[in-house]
């Protein structure tokens, strides 16, 4: 008689095992289902703003600020899908074109953004190289990028702050975000983790991260210790969220983000240390409501960071320090679906870094969308 209970108790353990999973099962794939029709309504709607309201006749997209919106949307728009034949995205890369520089940099001329510029067109044409068309503006560009890294052509060692990094200004203050659009740009081309200049931009990634190691020996490593990033370790140190205290340059979501990518990107796994380190902090600051430490100010560059890295991470399901399993991608979705504009575009009312342009704003958001793609 026990053993038929203990039997009759399994079987029931068993079947309600099988009818959890099963609910799951079905749900994810009724969220799916619900979600893709959503997501590519919320993409065409983007795309159309772009198209109808965002272009120029010039085929510039906020050519006024400089030719770096203009390659992010063309870049946008190749990832989303369309081809480089399309009316829209066929002037963009025109517009590009046209600035291509003699020494083989790609920025507007007196451009003090010839880094940032560079790096978002080579991307750009790098996705609409197929055919191979643009192989030699690319592979100019790409030694452009790397002659201006900072390096021992600059009279620089490896021990050096900047060494490694890449920035604005006429040679004079690398930064982790223009260093890791140098870092995209090249991976973009297939450039591997042993790539020189990948490895010297790796350098320079890790030493703006508070984490006390090895490879930082920045006098701000040991203040915060938390394995997150700030904006930049060269000519003293600079952070955009604030100092302690003690002089630590205080980590944040958007340069952690970009940072974890830039580490992974050069080869790291997620045992070394340095990666383990920011994934921590991230776990601790999950967040879709906000840029960790900068509230809303950068918010779309944010989410468009946070999708890459997390894509290059690999992890479906990222476990916050609370133990709560978030599925990114969905949640990414939802927000980004909820904070559409009625035109189809996506605005930052905090409008720091440029994030009051729709243009600029929308292929951020889309670049973020294509990451979070449903399944069929």
């Amino acid at each position: 008689m026990k053993k038929s209970m203990r039997l009759m108790h399994r079987n029931m353990l068993a079947a309600t095992a099988f009818a959890l999973l099963f609910s799951s099962v079905a749900s994810a794939q009724q969220q799916t289902s619900t979600d893709l029709p959503s997501w590519k309504k919320s993409m065409n709607r983007g795309v159309e703003y772009l198209r109808v309201r965002g272009q120029a006749t010039d085929g510039s997209f906020s050519g006024s600020t400089g030719i770096g919106p203009t390659g992010l949307v063309v870049s946008a728009l190749l990832h989303s899908g369309l081809a480089k034949q399309d009316p829209m995205v066929s002037k963009g890369l025109k517009y590009l074109e046209k600035h291509v520089q003699a020494d083989g940099g790609i920025y507007a001329k007196n451009s003090l953004h010839r880094n940032y510029d560079t790096c978002i067109a080579m991307i750009a044409f790098s996705k609409a190289n197929q055919d191979g068309s643009y192989s030699a503006i690319v592979n100019r560009a790409e030694l452009f990028v790397k002659q201006i890294q900072m390096d021992d052509s600059e009279g620089r060692t490896a021990s050096d702050m900047d060494f490694g990094g890449a920035g604005y200004g006429k040679h004079q203050r690398p930064d982790l975000s223009n260093t890791t659009y140098l870092v995209d740009a090249l991976h973009e081309l297939g450039r591997g983790s042993d790539d020189e200049a990948i490895q010297k931009a790796l350098a320079f990634v890790s030493r703006c991260q508070n984490l006390e190691g090895p490879h930082n020996n920045s006098p701000h490593a040991a203040k915060i210790n938390d394995g997150g990033f700030y904006y930049t370790v060269a000519n003293g140190g600079e952070t955009k969220a604030g100092t302690t205290e003690n002089g630590g340059l205080r980590s944040y979501g958007s340069m952690t983000y970009a940072g974890l990518k830039s580490m992974i990107y050069a080869g790291l796994s997620k045992d070394d240390p340095r990666v383990a380190a920011a994934v921590e902090f991230l776990r601790k600051h999950y967040s879709l409501e906000k840029n960790p430490g900068m509230d809303q100010q950068g918010l779309f560059y944010y989410y468009h960071t946070m999708a890459k890295a997390l894509d290059a991470l690999g992890e479906d399901e990222f476990v916050d320090a609370k133990g709560v399993k978030h599925s990114w991608r969905t949640e990414m979705r939802q927000k980004l679906f909820s904070i559409q504009q009625e035109d189809g575009s996506w605005l930052n009312p905090t409008t720091r870094w440029m994030e009051g342009d729709p243009n600029l704003v929308t292929a951020y958001t889309l670049m973020a969308l294509k990451y979070c793609e449903p399944k069929e």
